[in-house]
């Protein structure tokens, strides 16, 4: 009997190890977002079933501005972070522990005008037409944003001072989140904003005349946008999984840029609360096609100009040690 029992033991035993395994433990991480096309990353990576394949249980947390997940980041709270490089800087100069493992976008953010203030700019040189509204309509035009520190924020400061050389305060800017955003430019609030995708092609599609009067290559040439940020306490715990992240966000950047058709289910289920017509958030992926990134070091120079600038304008209190607010060493080498 003994033998037999053993017998059985042994039989049990292979039965459990013909079972399929787990590739990785499974270990739960707190991801911060905004709803918005450019951390696109991160919802075809979960809608693929990449990071379950990483071995990440994820808990979604979502936020309508970067500051605010700056805020999140600084009460101990997210393992992950999924939002722009200038709220990424804010956060590390005011000691969150923070690293910079991938890209996600560059040159993300339009200057969209209603029509009075585009018949503003079309009339003549870029750097008065604030004035020219101003004159003709009797107050100054408003213009809305992310919060101060953010990059749409930062990119619309660096347009009027440095590119067209005009006067910020001859504008009435407004900062608000992107829902709040959308509202205002679809309800004619706002004379203008400084926003990223999807908000250029609903506003574009929904307001006769609105116009695109800047490209984020003419705002701010080489702007760094959305980035992916992870605690230094997870590279440390566990690095495995910090590298199974960043190719799961090169093997959704790379699909991103090849099929935004069979991307945008992905995005639509996430982008503006999932309320979003699938034909505009194709059409706004198609607009992005090749603007999403994915390697760290190809915005190191362009994140250095905007912490020189946001230093220059006093949105950035302390300085920043942006190759220390880098690691490039997860990302696969010679991509």
């Amino acid at each position: 009997m003994p033998i037999f029992r053993q017998f059985l033991a042994g039989i049990a035993m292979l039965a459990v190890l013909a079972l399929p395994q787990p590739a990785h433990a499974e270990t739960e991480i707190e991801i911060g977002y905004m709803p918005i096309l450019p951390v696109s990353q991160l919802f075809v990576g979960l809608e693929e079933g990449w990071y379950a394949e990483a071995g990440a249980t994820v808990k979604l947390v979502e936020f309508q501005n970067g500051p605010a997940m700056v805020q999140a980041l600084l009460a101990g709270q997210l393992d992950v972070a999924h939002f722009g490089i200038g709220p990424a800087m804010v956060a590390r100069a005011k000691g969150a522990d923070i690293k910079v493992v991938a890209a996600s976008i560059i040159e993300q953010i339009s200057f969209v005008a209603q029509p009075e203030l585009a018949k503003a700019f079309a009339d003549g040189d870029a750097e008065t037409a604030f004035q020219r509204f101003s004159e003709e309509h009797g107050r100054r035009p408003v213009i809305t944003t992310f919060p101060v520190g953010s990059v749409p924020q930062t990119v619309l400061r660096y347009w009027i001072d440095k590119q067209i050389g005009a006067n910020h305060e001859d504008a009435e800017i407004i900062y608000q989140g992107a829902a709040q955003v959308q509202q205002a430019l679809l309800t004619g609030a706002v004379d203008g904003a400084a926003i990223l995708e999807p908000i250029v092609t609903t506003t574009l599609n929904r307001v006769p005349e609105a116009t695109v009067v800047a490209k984020g290559s003419a705002m701010f040439p080489g702007q760094p946008g959305a980035i992916l940020a992870v605690r230094e306490g997870l590279i440390a715990q566990n690095p495995d999984l910090v590298r199974a992240l960043v190719a799961a966000h090169k093997r959704a950047t790379d699909q991103l840029n090849a099929d935004p058709s069979g991307t945008a289910p992905h995005v639509q289920k996430y982008v503006g609360g999932g309320r979003l017509p699938l034909e505009t958030v194709e059409q706004a992926l198609k607009s992005t096609s090749g603007s999403f990134v994915s390697n760290p070091s190809a915005i190191i120079a362009g994140a250095q100009s905007m912490h020189d600038f946001q230093e220059e304008i006093g949105t950035l209190k302390a300085k920043v040690d942006i190759d220390a607010l880098f690691d490039a060493g997860f990302y696969p080498v010679g991509q």
